[in-house]
């Protein structure tokens, strides 16, 4: 089974926001975090969405805490990859097809703020930046291939 998702690619000015999500894991202590990865804005498609659009809207608005947001872009191309099997067998799906946007902030920074228990900081990095810090390499290479020549 395939897992539907979306993801934005967040422009402000030249500065792409990326947000940071850590890791719960379970120790004889109780819930710690673990290191965590700089990445966009990404999040699954539930059962009946069928405006990916609004989907988007709704993982901004739940990562990030604000609705200040315009889609710009809905990229045709998706990016696309399989689950290592042990996360297959824990998530019920074998691969991940994300429909990617380029989406523009309208704010002014102070509506952002992380909603998400998986998500310890939110930051706007010029492309270079950006390039350095995305964790996942098809993150990375998406972005070079089709946003980082506009800018």
């Amino acid at each position: 089974m395939i897992r539907k998702a979306v993801a934005a690619i967040v422009e402000k000015e030249g500065k792409f926001l990326l947000v940071h999500k850590v890791k719960m894991m379970d120790s004889k202590q109780g819930p710690e975090k673990i290191e965590g990865e700089w990445g966009f804005s990404i999040g699954g498609v539930k059962p009946g969405e069928i405006d990916f659009s609004k989907a988007l809207m709704r993982e901004l608005k739940e990562e990030t805490g604000s609705d200040n947001y315009r889609i710009v872009r809905k990229f045709e191309e998706k990016m696309c990859f399989t689950f290592p099997p042990h996360i297959q067998k824990k998530l019920g799906f074998e691969k991940q097809e994300t429909t990617m946007f380029l989406v523009e902030y309208l704010g002014d920074g102070t509506d952002i703020t992380p909603q998400d228990e998986e998500i310890d900081k939110i930051e706007f990095f010029t492309k270079d930046e950006l390039i350095a810090k995305l964790h996942h390499d098809n993150s990375r290479e998406f972005f070079k291939k089709f946003v980082n020549g506009q800018y």
